[in-house]
C-alpha cells in the first residue's frame, strides 16, 4: 500500500520540489511515498506567507477561530479511518492506536477552540480616574517542529495553541511520518482557514530550524523531540531573545508502594509500557518495586506481556506494531547487552524478532545496578527495567536521581503515600494509580532537562501570547 507523494505547504498551496525522501514502512522496510525537501527559497515564501497569514488572523475575532478549528475538527473525525490508515503505514502503530491518536489530535483542537474564547486578560483595581488593563494578544508567526512517534497528534499540539491564540504557524514535521499534519492542513483549508496562517515544511531538520529560528518574522519557537536537540534549539532562539517552548525526553518512574495491589499494578504497567511500542515520551519505564510486592508485580507484568502479539500494525490480531526505524532496534540490543554485562536479568524479549521489517518484542530487565545505561538513558522503545526497594523514600530517591522530569507515576492505596508521591516526585506530570500522564484539558510539560513551558489545559495558550500592559487616565 502506498501513501500519497507528501508535498509542502505554503500560502495555501502545495508545492512540489525537486529533492525529495523516501518514506519507508516500518513493517516491511518498502519505500511507500516520498515526502518533498524544502529549499530556501521554499522557507522564505513560507516566512512570508506566515507574516501575511499572521496579519489577518491576528485580527480575527476569537470566536471565528474557534468556529474553522471545530469544524477542522469535525472533519478529521469523519476522516479518521483514512487518516489512521496513512499513520499505520509510515509509523507502524496499530490501527486501533492510530485512531486514538486522531481522536486525540482533535481533542486538542477542540479544547483549544474552546480557550480561544475563554483567554481573558483583566482590570487591575485602581485610583479614581485610572484604569491598568492587563491584555493577551498572539506573538506572531510560530516555528513548531514536530516529531515521528505520533504525526498527527503531536503537530495537532502545537497547531492547536498557535492558533487559538491568534497565531500563524510554520510547521516542520518529521520527514519520516510526514502524513499526519498534511491530513490537518487538508482539514484546516476546507473548513475555510485564510492562506499563511497553517504552513508546512519538510526537509534537512537543521536547515530548516537554522533558517527560520533567525528570522524577525519568527516570534516563537514550539518543540518537541530529544533533550540534545531541544538545547541546541533553545540557545538558537536565545541568541535572538525568542520564547521556546521545549517538550523534551523523559525516562518515566513508576514507584510501586508496599500497600499497593501487586497484580493489578503488573497488569496496568505492562498494558500501558507496550503502546506504540514504548515510543511514547512518558511511557513508564524505570520500575521501582516494594521488595515485599516485587516477584508478583514481576510474575503480572511478565504474564501481561505474555499476551501482547507483535506484527503489522495492518493486522487486526496485532496489538503491537514495529518500533518506527533501523535506529531504535540498535538502540535497544544496545542497552540490553550492556544491563546483561553488569548483571541484570532479561526476563522476556531482548533482540530483533525477524529481519524484514523493525519488529522488537516487548522486553523487561530485571534486578539492574545503577551504573546500567539504561537506568540513566531513556529507550524510547518496548523496553521496560525492573528493580526491588526497600521503601518509599528510596524509590523517590532513584525516580529523582536523573536530569529529566517529564512524567512520573505510582501505585498506592494509601492517602499517606499518594500525598508523599505528589509532593516528593520531580516530573510535571504525575500519576497515581493511573498511567494517562496527560489530556487536552490538563497542563502538559517537564522539569528539569525534560523542557521548558506547557502545552494544553488553560496554560496552553501562554506561550502563544504576550502580555500587555496598559494605563489609561481618563480624562
Amino acid at each position: 500500500m502506498q501513501i500519497s507523494d507528501v508535498r509542502l505547504f505554503i500560502g495555501g498551496e502545495w508545492r512540489k520540489t525537486k529533492e525529495t525522501l523516501p518514506v519507508i514502512n516500518p513493517a516491511d522496510e518498502q519505500m511507500i511515498g516520498t515526502v518533498a525537501v524544502a529549499e530556501t527559497s521554499d522557507l522564505e515564501a513560507a516566512v512570508s506567507a506566515a507574516a501575511e497569514g499572521f496579519r489577518v488572523w491576528s485580527r480575527t475575532s476569537p470566536a471565528e477561530r474557534a468556529r474553522i478549528m471545530l469544524k477542522a475538527a469535525a472533519l478529521m473525525r469523519e476522516r479518521i479511518e483514512e487518516i489512521a490508515l496513512s499513520i499505520t503505514l509510515e509509523n507502524g502503530k496499530t490501527l486501533n492506536e492510530a485512531r486514538l491518536e486522531v481522536i486525540r489530535g482533535c481533542e486538542f483542537f477542540e479544547w483549544d477552540a474552546g480557550e480561544a474564547v475563554r483567554f481573558y486578560g483583566r482590570v487591575i483595581p485602581s485610583a479614581p480616574g485610572i484604569r491598568y488593563i492587563v491584555l493577551h494578544e498572539p506573538i506572531g508567526p510560530v516555528a513548531g517542529f514536530a516529531p515521528w512517534n505520533f504525526p498527527m497528534s503531536q503537530p495537532a499540539r502545537k497547531i492547536a495553541g498557535a492558533l487559538a491564540a491568534g497565531c500563524s504557524i510554520i510547521l516542520k514535521s518529521s520527514e519520516e511520518t510526514p502524513t499526519g499534519a498534511t491530513h490537518i492542513a487538508r482539514a484546516f483549508v476546507d473548513a475555510g482557514l485564510p492562506a499563511g496562517v497553517l504552513n508546512l515544511v519538510y526537509g534537512i531538520p537543521s536547515r530548516i530550524s537554522e533558517f527560520l529560528i533567525p528570522r524577525p518574522e519568527i516570534r516563537a519557537i514550539a518543540f518537541t523531540g530529544s533533550t540534545p536537540v531541544g538545547k541546541h534549539l533553545t540557545e538558537l532562539a536565545a541568541r535572538y531573545m525568542k520564547p521556546a517552548l521545549m517538550e523534551l525526553g523523559g525516562h518515566a518512574p513508576v514507584v510501586v508502594c508496599e500497600d499497593a495491589d501487586p497484580v493489578a499494578a503488573g497488569i496496568a504497567s505492562a498494558s500501558r509500557k507496550y503502546r506504540n511500542a514504548g515510543q511514547v515520551c512518558t511511557s513508564p519505564t524505570r520500575f521501582f518495586v516494594h521488595e515485599a510486592l516485587y516477584d508478583r508485580f514481576v510474575t503480572a507484568f511478565t504474564e501481561t506481556a505474555a499476551k501482547v502479539r507483535v506484527g503489522n500494525g495492518l493486522d487486526p490480531e496485532t496489538t503491537m506494531g514495529p518500533v518506527a526505524n533501523n535506529r531504535r532496534i540498535a538502540a535497544l540490543e544496545e542497552l540490553v547487552a550492556d544491563a546483561q554485562s553488569r548483571g541484570a536479568r532479561l526476563l522476556f524479549g531482548g533482540s530483533r524478532l525477524k529481519n524484514n521489517g523493525y519488529f522488537f518484542p516487548p522486553t523487561a530487565l530485571a534486578d539492574l545496578p545503577d551504573d546500567a545505561r539504561v537506568m540513566r538513558e531513556e529507550p524510547f522503545g518496548p523496553l521496560a527495567v525492573i528493580n526491588p526497594v526497600v521503601s518509599i523514600d528510596e524509590a523517590i530517591d532513584k525516580a529523582n536521581s536523573l536530569p529529566f522530569g517529564l512524567a512520573a507515576y505510582g501505585f498506592t492505596n494509601s492517602v499517606a503515600n499518594a500525598d508523599r508521591l505528589m509532593s516528593g516526585l520531580e516530573a510535571g506530570n504525575i500519576s497515581i494509580n493511573t498511567l494517562e500522564a496527560s489530556v487536552a484539558e490538563t497542563p502538559f510539560g517537564g522539569v528539569k532537562e525534560s523542557g521548558l513551558g506547557r502545552e494544553g489545559g488553560t496554560e496552553g495558550l501562554h506561550h502563544y501570547t504576550v502580555v500587555k500592559n496598559v494605563s489609561c487616565r481618563i480624562l
